[in-house]
């Protein structure tokens, strides 16, 4: 991939505290003392556990199977009919080699990310603004992992402004950001 010049604008990301460096890291769970806890037992159908605050009593948690209601949303946020579409780091790289006469943005986002969803809505009205005057896609993190570790994205929602001219950096920005904040920097600096 080329080498890209990338000036990085600092915000506030509520994301990029949460978001591990590996893809099979969990998120630490912290449980009560050991103190408090006298009794575990995992079974298939029953969990229960003692403390000192339910004075010894026994509680049982029913596993039992939800019954579904309705079918779940695919969760991708990113429909046929949106004009932001969905990359991957190929595309990607032979959009930025190739010819452009329109800045490139690539918001790197993951299906689960709160703020993402956010910006997906913010992109979509900057993306009916600059139809024809500015490039906005997609990359989901899980799918594109080692690209977005290469990009080194360490925070979600992550969005790269690069120019068309290739003397100008690119702008790298982390968090949720503003509408009127990505206009100045597409009107501005590109």
């Amino acid at each position: 991939m080329a080498l890209l010049h990338v000036h990085t604008i600092p915000t506030f990301s509520p994301i990029s505290s949460f978001h591990s460096s590996s893809p099979s890291a969990s998120p630490h769970i912290s449980l009560p003392h050991s103190s408090s806890i006298k009794t575990l037992q995992q079974n298939h159908s029953l969990v229960s556990f003692s403390s000192p605050i339910t004075k010894d009593r026994n509680f049982s948690f029913s596993t039992h199977p939800r019954r579904l209601l309705c079918k779940p949303p695919l969760g991708k946020y990113v429909r046929e009919d949106y004009l932001v579409k969905k990359k991957t780091a190929q595309e990607i790289q032979e959009l930025v080699k190739g010819e452009r006469n329109v800045p490139l943005i690539i918001d790197f986002y993951a299906t689960w990310c709160g703020p993402c969803i956010l910006m997906a809505q913010e992109l979509e009205m900057l993306a009916v603004e600059y139809e024809s005057n500015a490039m906005i896609i997609k990359v989901d993190t899980d799918d594109e992992y080692e690209f977005a570790r290469d990009m080194q994205v360490r925070g979600l929602p992550t969005l790269f402004f690069i120019s068309p001219d290739p003397n100008k950096d690119a702008i790298r920005t982390e968090g949720l950001i503003p509408i009127q904040m990505m206009r100045d920097i597409i009107n501005n600096e590109m």
